[in-house]
């Protein structure tokens, strides 16, 4: 499916409302594989692989096609483990993601296929990752010492 509006109509609109996303938790022995984003407003942080869901686009699916375009990996199953809020990004003008959060299991070895400077497994949160998603996992950051718990629901 194309999607129904333009670049700047998008911006517009996600500049006043609420915007859905997915993140997507590959989780196995290792710890959590995690990924440093190349651009946008949060570049250089790393963070849980997500996107944003598509018009008319079941969540199972966005899944599914952020896995593969963002991890070169094939979803074989997922879970929703919760959703995270994000003030930091309303807080700093940005925007306003919800995500859906989903734990995967999935076929290949993970890489970064777009999107990222940087991946890969960690059992702490990296410096420089997102506060929110660092909560959600349970782990605290540098700028969150007291790892105030996320918001599971």
């Amino acid at each position: 499916m194309t999607h129904p509006l333009t670049t700047e109509e998008f911006d517009a609109i996600y500049a006043r409302v609420p915007r859905l996303t997915v993140e997507v938790i590959l989780r196995d022995h290792r710890g959590v594989f995690l990924t440093r984003r190349d651009s946008g407003p949060c570049a250089g942080r790393w963070h849980i692989p997500g996107g944003t869901v598509r018009f008319a686009e079941p969540l199972h699916q966005a899944v599914e096609r952020v896995a593969r375009d963002k991890l070169g990996v094939t979803v074989t199953a997922s879970r929703h483990a919760g959703f995270i809020e994000y003030p930091s990004h309303y807080l700093e003008g940005t925007d306003t993601p919800v995500g859906a959060a989903f734990e995967a299991d999935w076929d290949g070895d993970p890489v970064p296929v777009a999107g990222a400077l940087d991946a890969g497994w960690f059992t702490a949160a990296p410096d420089g990752m997102h506060d929110e998603q660092a909560r959600f996992l349970g782990w605290h950051t540098q700028d969150d010492p007291a790892g105030t718990p996320g918001r599971a629901t």
